[in-house]
């Protein structure tokens, strides 16, 4: 009989304390395409793709064979006035997949970094251009861009800020899309909140192309168009957080060209590497790096120690070939219409879901107590489903399956891209399961 893990001596990230001391969950030992396997043998299905990162799936051995062959050859060196030529490779892969103009790329090790970044980048471009006081940062409600201080006080998260108050200064959120219709008149918030704080004390709007936090958000047609006309109006860069969004999650390389987005930068994150090394980004149209070169700093003055990483960017170099060899985009783009159907399905044949949002490979399920008489769950009901309901169906099911509280109780679902029908199928099985015994206990 295999005994239990001693999670004591681990603080983990994000999780009930409740939960974790229960020594419930699960400790993952290998994985294989879109499956997990615990430490006793027991099989899961991984519907988040770890955390929306493992795109071309678990288990590659050519990712870990190529990291391992970086590391006998140069296993660290820093993108400080040096460099490697894989981590020259990648800036060339990453930047060629990129749309538009953008295309130069600064490198980090997570997607708080590459927000941090942006959020630096932004300050001094703004310096540069003769416009210093142009320092404030708008975001949106319930919007997730990292842990750090910059990008937490860009998370529009009540409950993961409140614990870190006060927060920098400068730092507002708008109306995210949930409720609206009409993009141009979602966007009209945002210029609002800039002509409210003066246009000339505000830098940089940042936004997910489809908003993870508050379930998988999909912008009306005519929101991005419309941020980009109002930013280009107040001299305001506009960027995309595509920590989650990038790398084929929505169908394309990068969710910007789903949402018809045009950016002045690009955060990304996870996906590059498929999450066989961490890493973090910033992609920046080439008229705004110039302009911070050419100015009296004469360099973009901000750095990390692992940015650029050789066997990090080894990782991506094979993850993004591979993800290029097998048609991994094109494979979302094929199932993406049929995991949609399968989740009104599901939703027709359970009265507790209240909506399904998302697209490409990522959904939301809006959970509550009735569909057809448009009754939520309480705030307590809330907090049982979610804490300790949900997690305990999930884990009896075999499914590695994320449940969130922001916005409401909700199932979120972000499969491995290289997931096909088969898996759907499995997926919407298993959670149609998961949701009858939810039901018989809320």
């Amino acid at each position: 009989m295999t005994s239990s893990p001693d999670l004591s001596h681990l603080l983990p990230h994000f999780t009930s304390a409740k939960y974790w001391r229960s020594g419930a969950a699960p400790v993952f030992a290998r994985g294989e395409g879109c499956y997990l396997w615990d430490h006793a043998g027991n099989r899961y299905l991984d519907t988040l793709a770890g955390l929306f990162v493992v795109q071309i799936g678990h288990g590659r051995t050519d990712i870990a064979k190529a990291m391992s062959e970086q590391a006998e050859q140069l296993a660290f060196f820093p993108s400080w006035s040096a460099t490697t030529p894989v981590t020259l490779e990648a800036a060339s892969l990453i930047t060629d997949l990129a749309p538009g103009d953008l295309d130069a790329v600064f490198f980090v090790s997570s997607g708080s970094e590459a927000n941090e970044s942006a959020i630096k980048f932004t300050r001094q471009y703004q310096q540069a251009a003769g416009r210093p006081t142009k320092t404030g940062v708008i975001s949106r409600i319930d919007s997730y861009h990292g842990t750090s201080m910059g990008a937490l006080s860009a998370t529009g998260l009540k409950p993961v800020r409140e614990p870190f108050l006060p927060l920098l200064p400068g730092f507002t959120h708008v109306p995210n899309t949930l409720g609206y219709s009409d993009g141009v008149e979602a966007a009209r918030v945002v210029e609002e909140e800039i002509l409210r704080r003066g246009a000339d004390q505000v830098g940089m709007v940042i936004a997910e192309p489809v908003q993870n936090g508050g379930g998988a958000l999909v912008p009306p047609a005519g929101y991005w168009r419309e941020l980009r006309r109002i930013c280009d109006r107040y001299g305001v860069l506009l960027v995309a957080d595509e920590v989650i969004c990038g790398f084929g999650r929505l169908g394309a390389w990068f969710g910007s060209e789903v949402v018809d987005a045009e950016p002045d930068m690009i955060t990304f994150a996870k996906g590059a590497t498929s999450g066989y090394a961490p890493i973090g980004g910033v992609l920046v149209r080439r008229p705004l790096v110039d302009k911070v070169l050419d100015s009296p700093a004469g360099s973009f003055l901000h750095g990390a120690t692992w940015g650029g990483h050789p066997v990090v960017m080894a990782a991506a170099v094979a993850n993004i070939t591979a993800m290029r060899e097998e048609r991994v985009i094109e494979n979302v783009a094929r199932n993406a219409p049929l995991f949609e159907a399968r989740l009104h399905d599901l939703a027709e044949a359970h009265d507790q879901v209240l909506d399904v949002r998302g697209t490409g490979y990522l959904y939301a399920l809006a959970l509550g107590h009735s569909r057809e008489e448009g009754r939520e769950y309480s705030d307590e009901d809330t907090k049982r489903a979610v804490y300790e309901i949900l997690p305990r169906l999930a884990l009896e099911a075999g499914l590695h399956l994320r449940v969130d509280d922001r916005g409401g109780a909700k199932i979120m679902l972000s499969p491995p891209l290289v997931a096909t029908t088969s898996e759907m199928d499995e997926i919407t099985e298993r959670v149609s399961n998961v949701l009858v015994q939810l039901a018989a206990c809320l």
